[in-house]
């Protein structure tokens, strides 16, 4: 199984496709794309999205400790200049705008892209660093297949998982599928330690437990008509045993979706609900936020064959529609509300095989707001066209915009009724190979260089006691590479892959007198280098594989005078399975941190040392022999 593959790998294709759902990677030409293999995702099904990313990707996370807030840090940007789409929704809460890593479980999902740069022009706001695409698989296979799930790891941390998956043809033309599952977790975090060299470990625990719901009946002509649900109820407590510190933070999000599409229309209709509330002490008193989103999408694809070349246009077109009701203790008004739309133009022309364009653009509508209009252009060229051996060079242009969150806008005192929405401009260009130097090998490797300014970027200054401003313009670049190997001489199967980020993230202008001595320098928590090795080997149904993850130092001071010292990170996974009949077992043994490394998280507090676990996946599949 691969554990990367690359942008518009499949772009060259002469037949003309029939689009099941929406898949944006399509439209993103010249973009980096990296999508993570099933077997990844079902080594990690245990775990959540920020532990799989930070040993597969070129991600900085902002960690604030064992089971509490983790965010991403999408080259050298922050964690609300990344969008995170479920089906094509962008789920990020709404007052905060951005995700907490430690929330999304891997198991939540089907499948997962990592889109890097600017992508705003395709996916909308928040897209100016990157994109996680989350998606749900739109058919089952016929039959029943029902797993149970447990871990149980170090520190009285586990979880369990309960679900089905089903598919069943009612008549010839019409087909229902669907997908449940149940999910519970609780880490616990019973340290045998209160401090690690030194370093204090802040005690903490959460619970997290969430409900996914898929359903699909498909017809013919590319009829399809899907219903998706997602519920998430997660607690975490900072210093527990302590009445008088203790903090509590519950998040709780409704999602719900109901999609139809034909072969060229998709109709989608969503409602989210997110609910925030925080306390400490005694929790007598508690703050609450609370949040629903109504929105409505209408897009069209049209196919236009341009000459007998094999070359084509295709274009989606559409619009969406949202309103937003807020209710949240410490805004200006007890309620209030905000209606968003976004009308967009997105084409792919496939010029000659070894060609491909991409050009899109998208203006958004905000309640007293104005967002730029956000056009991009991006191409991918086939240099070498090889059976063996392949090289494609891509680029890519794209403006992209931050609506600004609701705590910037209409939190009392601190927010900023006048703040603009973030405007930047995405540059990047790349290469990327793929090269078979026998039958049982393959290599793939990519290269990417960047440059993506930011300009009014949004501020807390704390010259004027943390009110949010647009005092910053903030330029990203650097270097991405990634290479895999893969090997295949049977019974065995091997593979590497090898990852390695440069991210030069800085402030360029002068905000007041006394900021000059930060202009130029590191952005914090973003280091300035990051590599990832995974490496495994396989003999029939049993894998072992490694993991190392290294970062140099990331300041915590915006004059970059103190900092968080670089570490590397290993696991080490052994994993096996047994099939016998209708039954399979799959046994997986994880052991994290293995050298023991000292790490610090954002508040400077020690990360937990060496840990162990132990999972066992059971699977009825009434299809199988």
């Amino acid at each position: 199984m691969h554990t990367a593959a690359f942008a518009q790998r499949d772009s060259i294709v002469l037949a003309p496709v029939t689009v099941v759902g929406f898949a944006p990677e399509r439209f993103m030409a010249g973009l980096k794309i990296q999508r993570i293999d099933s077997a990844t995702l079902q080594q990690f099904r245990f775990q959540n999205i920020s532990d799989l990313l930070a040993f597969h990707t070129p991600l900085a996370f902002k960690n604030y400790g064992p089971s509490q807030l983790n965010t991403v840090s999408f080259r050298g940007t922050s964690a609300q200049h990344t969008a995170v789409l479920w089906n094509g929704l962008n789920i990020n809460q709404p007052n905060l705008g951005q995700t907490d890593f430690s929330t999304l479980p891997v198991a939540g999902f089907d499948r997962l892209s990592v889109q890097y740069g600017s992508s705003a022009s395709v996916v909308g706001t928040d897209a100016v660093g990157g994109s996680i695409l989350l998606e749900s698989s739109s058919l089952q296979p016929v039959g029943l297949k029902v797993l149970l799930g447990r871990r149980q790891g170090s520190f009285g941390n586990q979880q369990t998982q309960a679900g089905a998956s089903y598919g069943t043809h009612i008549k010839e033309t019409l087909r229902l599928s669907g997908k449940t599952l149940y999910y519970d977790g609780r880490m616990n975090n019973r340290y045998p330690y209160a401090q690690r060299q030194g370093y204090f470990v802040e005690p903490a625990n959460a619970e997290q437990r969430g409900l996914v719901q898929d359903l699909t009946l498909a017809g013919r002509k590319g009829r399809q008509l899907s219903a998706h649900l997602w519920f998430t109820d997660n607690k975490s407590t900072i210093a527990p045993e302590n009445p008088d510190a203790r903090q509590l933070t519950r998040t709780q999000s409704r999602r719900a979706m109901l999609q139809y599409q034909t072969n060229t229309w998709t109709w989608r209709t969503a409602w989210t609900r997110d609910l925030i509330d925080f306390g400490g002490g005694d929790y007598q008193t508690m703050e609450h936020t609370g949040t629903d989103r109504f929105l409505t999408r209408l897009e069209k694809e049209l196919e236009f064959p341009l000459g007998t070349s094999g070359a084509r246009l295709n274009l989606r077109v559409g619009g969406e529609v949202a309103h937003y009701r807020t209710q949240v203790d410490g805004y200006t008004e007890p309620i209030i509300t905000e209606n968003r739309a976004d009308l967009f133009v997105l084409s792919r022309w496939q010029i000659i095989p070894r060609w491909l364009v991409s050009a899109t653009v998208r203006q958004a509508f905000v309640t007293r707001f104005s967002p730029p209009l956000t056009p991009s252009l991006g191409t991918e060229y086939r240099l070498i066209d090889q059976s063996a051996y392949k090289l494609t060079a891509k680029g890519s242009l794209g403006r992209s915009y931050r609506v600004p969150t609701l705590n910037e806008r209409y939190w009392k005192t601190l927010g900023n009724p006048d703040i603009r929405p973030e405007s930047g401009f995405n540059k990047e260009v790349g290469l990327e190979t793929t090269w078979q130097p026998t039958k049982e090998q393959q290599i793939i490797a990519s290269l990417t260089a960047y440059h993506n300014r930011v300009d009014d970027w949004t501020y807390w200054n704390p010259d004027r006691n943390y009110r949010v401003e647009n005092l910053q313009l903030v330029i990203a670049r650097g270097l991405e590479a990634l290479m895999q190997w893969q090997a295949t001489q049977a019974p065995w199967k091997t593979g590497a892959t090898l990852g390695y980020a440069l991210n030069r993230s800085s402030q360029e202008r002068v905000y007041n007198a006394y900021a000059t001595d930060e202009v130029g320098k590191q952005l914090v928590y973003v280091p300035l280098h990051q590599g990832t090795l995974s490496t495994y080997v396989q003999r029939g149904s049993s894998r072992l594989t490694a993991q190392v993850r290294g970062v140099t130092r990331s300041f915590y001071t915006f004059d970059n005078s103190r900092y968080l010292p670089g570490y590397v990170l290993a696991n080490l996974l052994a994993e096996s399975t047994w099939q016998r009949g209708h039954w399979q077992a799959n046994v997986q043994a994880q052991v994290n941190n293995i050298f023991d490394i000292l790490y610090l998280n954002v508040k400077r507090n020690a990360m937990p040392g060496r840990s162990f676990s132990l999972n066992l996946l059971l699977i009825y599949n009434s299809e199988s022999k």
